[in-house]
C-alpha cells in the first residue's frame, strides 16, 4: 500500500537449518541465512539473516543483518542492522543505520557509524554563537 517499503529477500548462499547446533567461528561471504544455533562468532563479508528459530551466543561482524531470532553477543554492520518483531539482542552494537520494530528486544549500547564505518561524534562540530 501507499508509504509502505516492501525490502527484497537477498539471495541466500548459505544455510545452517534448525536442525543444525555449530560451534566454533564462521567466516564467509555472500549472503548466509541462520535457522539453527551458533556457538561462536561470526565474521561474514555480505549479509546475515538470523530466521524466528536461529540462536546466536556470539559476536557477528558483517554488512546488513536482519534479526528475527535471538542473538547474545556484540554486532558490528557496516549497513543495517534490522531488530524484527521477534527479534531479541542482547549486546552492544556498532550499525550505520538502525531499524526496530514494534515488539522487539534490544539491550546493550549503540554506537552509530558514519559513511567511512568511524563513529559518529556529535560533539565534534563547533557551534558558533550568532552575534
Amino acid at each position: 500500500m501507499f508509504g509502505r517499503k516492501i525490502e527484497k529477500t537477498p539471495d541466500i548462499d548459505s544455510l545452517i537449518g534448525e536442525n543444525i547446533k555449530i560451534i566454533g567461528k564462521i567466516e564467509g561471504q555472500g549472503n548466509l541465512r541462520i535457522d539453527g544455533i551458533i556457538e561462536g562468532d561470526i565474521d561474514y563479508k555480505g549479509d546475515v539473516i538470523i530466521g524466528e528459530e536461529g540462536k546466536v551466543n556470539g559476536d557477528i561482524v558483517c554488512n546488513n543483518i536482519s534479526l528475527a531470532g535471538t542473538v547474545n553477543g556484540n554486532i558490528t554492520s557496516s549497513a543495517k542492522l534490522v531488530l524484527l518483531p521477534t527479534g531479541k539482542l542482547t549486546g552492544d552494537i556498532e550499525i550505520a543505520n538502525f531499524v526496530v520494530h514494534e515488539s522487539a528486544f534490544f539491550e546493550g549500547n549503540c554506537k552509530m557509524l558514519d559513511e567511512n564505518n568511524k563513529v559518529r561524534n556529535l560533539n565534534s562540530k563547533k557551534v558558533e554563537k550568532a552575534k
